[in-house]
């Protein structure tokens, strides 16, 4: 099995079919369905449904294609990072992140940096902790960033300058909104919408015993879109200051947990990692330009 093979199955698969995935990977139908049929040769498995005008996913295919992507994607990862080690003047850096209005942080030290190397091209991938985690120890991606303590034993972190506070945003003609800050007997019996995370970790650490009382009504992973069910009156949503517009003219509004509840943000990386130069450079500056108060860094040098 080779990348190349790897490649024109995965074009077949999002192409479901076979003229148009040569025409994309300029090559000839027979190159491809043989490479195709050696592929499942190989493994001794039937990838593809061939219907009269279209080709679906076996269930081996879709297994398959989850890990050739991840396999592709490592494979252009290692050729752009060898091509830029004699590059002064760029390279790729991926990041896996987590949804925060902390992120401007990484923004602007990734703009500072392109200041110096312009080249440099930024890859990003949002997730949440679990999600951006298995990309990380995949070696997908150079850093994450998680909104939870990275396990020291396997990750070497720095501390973002501020912490990210939890409320409800709900829509301002809700009689909750009159209030200045949200305790949890306000919640109680009301229909929810929190991240998995923060429901099976954070939320808990503020409800206390009264935990078991409140509902979810659904999970997220994307605060953006589960505003829109807020707004529509189908619940109310448990996040992070500022990820949402809960301006005047949105018609949504932010009230604060009370007591306050507190969410530190980490860059992160695997132990023992070996850079690339635009990471290396990448992570000295950010770690000269984070507050030595915040950090929290045990980098092997």
């Amino acid at each position: 099995m080779d990348i190349r093979s790897l490649r024109y199955f995965l074009a077949v698969a999002q192409e479901e079919n076979m003229t148009r995935a040569a025409e994309k990977l300029h090559v000839t139908q027979p190159t491809l369905s043989k490479a195709l049929k050696g592929l499942e040769e190989e493994l001794g498995k039937k990838l593809f449904v061939r219907k009269s005008f279209s080709i679906r996913l076996t269930d081996e295919g879709r297994l398959l294609k989850q890990r050739a992507e991840d396999l592709v994607d490592m494979a252009d990862k290692i050729q752009l990072e060898f091509s830029s080690l004699g590059e002064p003047t760029g390279g790729d850096l991926y990041f896996g992140l987590a949804e925060s209005r902390q992120i401007r942080y990484l923004a602007r030290e990734l703009r500072t940096l392109k200041q110096r190397y312009p080249d440099l091209r930024s890859h990003l991938v949002s997730g949440d902790t679990e999600q951006v985690a298995e990309k990380l120890d995949k070696g997908l991606l150079d850093f994450a960033v998680f909104a939870e303590v990275p396990d020291p034993v396997r990750y070497e972190s720095l501390v973002f300058p501020e912490a990210d506070r939890w409320g409800l945003i709900l829509p301002e003609d809700d009689p909750l909104a009159k209030k200045k800050a949200i305790r949890v007997d306000d919640l109680v019996g009301k229909p929810l919408f929190c991240s998995g995370q923060g429901w099976e970790k954070d939320i808990p650490a503020w409800a206390g015993e009264k935990m078991k009382d409140l509902h979810l009504e659904g999970s997220y992973r994307l605060a953006y879109n589960a505003s829109l069910f807020a707004r529509e009156h189908l619940g109310y949503l448990l996040a992070f200051d500022k990820l949402v517009d809960t301006s005047h003219e949105s018609g949504m509004v932010f009230r604060p947990l009370a007591p306050k509840l507190e969410t530190n943000l980490y860059l992160v990386w695997k132990k023992n990692q070996a850079f690339s130069p635009i990471a290396e450079r990448f992570l000295q500056q950010i770690s000269a330009s984070f507050p030595d108060t915040n950090r929290s860094v045990n980098r092997q040098k």
